[in-house]
């Protein structure tokens, strides 16, 4: 049985002091009226009562972050050579990941297959990974746009976290998932947890059965390729789309970056930066080509790297893990779920939140 604990919600912002005393927490905190994942400070009002706006991917995968700086020095015998003297930048600080989602955490993971689970693990992401503990709120309630049970996830999923927690009427139930994990539960502020396990178990089974699955019973995503190939259908759907790319920085699964070098005199930087897919720029070749010039053909590649391309990669892994936040803060409301229930070729499900639109001749021709 896992290690336990509980912690009264009077003393939940003193555990989150404690955990501060020597990490970097990273925490959803409450910004106007809208929840942010920060690092917290004494001044910060820490939200749990609905998902933050962005994911807590920053903590590990900065927004922007520098590499390495550089400095060009002459040869002072030959001014004609110069070397190159070059410092990486690979310290990274303890750090904690609270109140993330088990969607949150389950985007990690898919992280992990690309920049760990390979040949030339990224040292950045591998070293920020290594020193941060992720604790998991589980969700009492889904969010509009959840679809986390259609993707092999489920709101008290406690894969890629460390620790799981899950609000009860008096306090919080507090479950160690892995060694990491078991050392949160040494703060002062925890106290013992076994009479609770109970409760807290039918509460995660409660909050599943209310998760619309958009796909339908079978809860595989299967991808029509027939479907997925019509220009037709992407050109109606996304004529729509604004391509702001919101979506990809909002998304907990997205990991693409550009890099680059920001050059003084005789020294500079090396950035990376995050960067999407559906930003016209993102394909640009040097000859002035894109391959893919129109937004229909960018999102069908978004969708296609979630649903088609990571999964043949990665033995069946879907790159979306479904927590919504791309339909909640889309400015023109595309649903990734709706068209990816036009793509396996079925209608969707309406009591999911899904609405008939421009698309339904289309796939409807597309079947017969």
């Amino acid at each position: 049985m896992a290690e336990t604990g509980f912690i009264q919600k009077e003393k939940l912002n003193d555990f989150i002091k404690e955990l501060s005393k020597d990490a970097v927490v990273y925490a959803p905190c409450l910004e106007g009226d809208t929840v942010l994942f920060k690092a917290f400070d004494a001044d910060k009002t820490v939200c749990l009562d609905r998902p933050a706006n962005n994911p807590p991917k920053l903590a590990i995968f900065p927004q922007s972050e520098t590499l390495f700086n550089f400095t060009y020095i002459k040869d002072t015998e030959d001014p004609k050579k110069m070397s190159v003297e070059i410092k990486a930048n690979t310290e990274f600080p303890k750090a904690v990941i609270f109140g993330s989602r088990p969607c949150d955490a389950n985007g990690f993971l898919i992280y992990d297959r690309v920049y760990i689970d390979t040949n030339t693990p990224d040292p950045y992401y591998m070293g920020r990974r290594e020193k941060t503990t992720i604790v998991t709120l589980c969700c009492n309630a889904p969010s509009p746009g959840c679809f986390c049970v259609a993707v092999g996830g489920g709101p008290a999923n406690n894969e890629g976290s460390d620790v799981l927690i899950t609000e009860l009427e008096k306090g919080y139930f507090v479950e160690a998932v892995t060694e990491k994990g078991k050392a949160v539960l040494n703060a002062p502020q925890v106290e013992s947890g076994a009479s609770y396990a109970d409760e807290a178990h039918k509460k995660q089974l409660e909050s599943e059965k209310l998760v619309k699955n958009p796909f339908g019973k079978d809860c595989q995503p299967e991808i029509s390729m027939s479907l997925f190939d019509s220009d037709e259908f992407w050109e109606k759907y996304l004529s729509k789309c604004l391509s702001c790319g919101a979506c990809t920085y909002l998304c907990p699964t997205c990991y693409c970056f550009n890099i680059t070098d920001e050059q003084m005199l005789n020294n500079g930087e090396r950035i990376r930066s995050w960067d999407g897919c559906m930003f016209p720029h993102f394909t640009l070749e040097g000859s002035g080509h894109n391959p893919r010039p129109t937004k229909f053909k960018r999102f069908r590649n978004r969708v296609g790297h979630k649903f088609v391309y990571y999964p043949e990669k990665y033995n069946g892994v879907i790159a979306c893990c479904g927590c919504g936040r791309c339909i909640r803060y889309c400015p023109v409301s595309v649903d990734i779920s709706e068209v990816v229930s036009y793509l396996r070729g079925s209608q969707p499900d309406v009591s999911s939140g899904t609405k008939e639109n421009a698309v339904t001749d289309t796939v409807k021709q597309e079947q017969k």
